[in-house]
C-alpha cells in the first residue's frame, strides 16, 4: 500500500482534530469512540495511531482546538472597537444567546466541564482545559485592563457565571426555567457592566 505524503498526513491529522473537537463537545469525551471520529473524516480506525499516540492525546488536542475557536470568537467581540462595558455586554449576550442553548455551543468550558471533572488529574485533557479557562479569563481581563476594569477575580467570576448559566440553561432546555436562568443572568450582569 502506498504511503501518503507528509502534506496529506498533516491534512488528515488536522481534519481529525477538527472533527474530534466538535464530536467531543457534542457527545462528551467518553461518548464517542476513536472509530467514530475516524469515520467522521472518512479514514480507517487503524490509521488513527499514525497520527496520535492515544485517545487521551486527541482529547487534549481537541480541547485546545475548541478553546482556540472560542478565543477567536471572544477576541473578535471584545476588540470590536467599543468600550469595555459594551464589549463585556456583547460577550454576555452572545454567550447566553438562544443558539448556544438549543445547539451545541463552541465553548469547551461549558461542554467539556463535566467530562473533564471525571478525568484523573494527570490526564492531558485536564491540562488543556485548565489552560483554556485561563485564556478566556485573560481575554476578559485584557479588554477591561484598557480602562482599569476587571481584576482577575472579577474576570474569573464573570466567566464562571457565564459557563454555569449556560450549563444550567442547557440542562433545563425547553422549560421555563431555562429562559429564566439566561434572562436573569443577562439582566444582573447588564446591571453590573452596563454602567
Amino acid at each position: 500500500m502506498p504511503r501518503v505524503s507528509r502534506e496529506v498526513s498533516d491534512r488528515h491529522k488536522e481534519e481529525i482534530e477538527i472533527a474530534s473537537a466538535k464530536l467531543f463537545r457534542e457527545h462528551g469525551l467518553n461518548g464517542i469512540s476513536v472509530a467514530e471520529v475516524m469515520a467522521a473524516v472518512g479514514l480507517s480506525h487503524g490509521s488513527f495511531y499514525s497520527h496520535f499516540d492515544s485517545k487521551d492525546e486527541l482529547a487534549a488536542l481537541a480541547c485546545n482546538r475548541s478553546f482556540d475557536q472560542s478565543m477567536r470568537q471572544w477576541t473578535k467581540i471584545l476588540s470590536s472597537g467599543v468600550t469595555e462595558h459594551e464589549a463585556l455586554l456583547k460577550i454576555i449576550k452572545w454567550y447566553l444567546r438562544d443558539g448556544n442553548v438549543s445547539s451545541v455551543p463552541d465553548c469547551a468550558a461549558a461542554t467539556l466541564a463535566a467530562d473533564v471533572t471525571r478525568e484523573p488529574s494527570d490526564k492531558l485533557v485536564r491540562q488543556a482545559y485548565n489552560a483554556g479557562v485561563d485564556k478566556l479569563t485573560t481575554a476578559l481581563q485584557t479588554k477591561a485592563a484598557d480602562s482599569g476594569g476587571l481584576s482577575r477575580p472579577d474576570a474569573l467570576t464573570l466567566l464562571s457565571t457565564l459557563v454555569g448559566a449556560l450549563m444550567l440553561a442547557r440542562a433545563t432546555k425547553g422549560s421555563r426555567i431555562s429562559s429564566e436562568i439566561r434572562e436573569s443572568v443577562v439582566d444582573r450582569l447588564s446591571n453590573i457592566y452596563g454602567t
